[in-house]
């Protein structure tokens, strides 16, 4: 039972912020780092692959691997909480997407703008020259079995093209992370979805929000009790809770017009 008191809160805001993390994008199929790898690529540890060391040290290696996470990114649909999340987005003045994810089912289903705080899947950059690649990815082929698949060259210097995601042991860009704090400072409402809450500093973003005055909203299978005043918990796939959310506040089923 969603409580009358979010639901007043969720219609009256005019600044609403949703933040996504890994759980929203597993609902579709989308493999998280906590899952085991399959076929001939379990025998690689995702940490060890997502540095800038293992590029360096074997650049085909790790390019094969992403295209491989790419190609199951493509092979995915957006699911009714990307749904739900694009269509909160019109019965609210001021609305910020902020992600964890690196896939694109947010823009597939519908959201833009959207506030990618590890980068993206489908935007490389050059590893010597930072630049980032205007030309776009070719559909993967699948390197099921391990195999190297040599990176494309920057066409301004010739380097390697690398993922443009935020490996481990580098920060998060400046301009989104300040991006997403102002959004998460501003806001009436929060609303975070599939997140553990626990990796910093993106995991700051939903406190920003509660310490600001907002009120926020924890939505996951395994979320957390909380105790505070303006917060909220919805225990249950981000796929069932954001459009029941959606239909309790607006009195309307997920994709309704009028």
């Amino acid at each position: 039972m969603i409580p009358s008191s979010l639901l007043t809160a969720l219609r009256s805001a005019r600044r609403l912020v949703v933040f996504t993390g890994a759980g929203v994008s597993a609902e579709s199929g989308i493999p998280t780092f906590r899952d085991a790898l399959t076929g001939l690529w379990q025998r690689f540890d995702p940490a060890a692959l997502a540095t800038p060391e293992a590029f360096r040290r074997d650049p085909a290696l790790v390019w094969g691997w992403y295209e491989w996470r790419r190609m199951k990114v493509l092979q995915a649909q957006p699911n009714p909480a990307h749904h739900a999340i694009a269509e909160l987005a019109r019965h609210v003045a001021e609305f910020t997407l902020i992600t964890q994810n690196v896939d694109d089912l947010h823009e597939r289903a519908g959201s833009d703008a959207v506030i990618h705080l590890h980068g993206s899947l489908q935007q490389p950059r050059c590893f010597a020259c930072a630049r980032s690649s205007t030309t776009p990815l070719a559909v993967p082929n699948e390197p099921e079995d391990g195999r190297r698949v040599e990176p494309p060259r920057c066409t301004h210097c010739g380097g390697r093209l690398r993922p443009g995601v935020v490996w481990f042991g580098e920060s998060l860009p400046a301009t989104a992370l300040n991006a997403a704090f102002d959004a998460a400072r501003q806001c009436d409402l929060l609303i975070s979805v599939g997140t553990s809450g626990v990796v910093y500093p993106a995991a700051e973003v939903p406190h920003l929000a509660w310490t600001s005055g907002a009120v926020v909203v924890h939505i996951n299978p395994q979320a957390a009790a909380r105790q505070a005043e303006r917060e909220f918990v919805l225990r249950g796939p981000a796929g069932e809770e954001l459009p029941e959310l959606l239909r309790q506040a607006f009195g309307r089923a997920l994709g309704a017009r009028g």
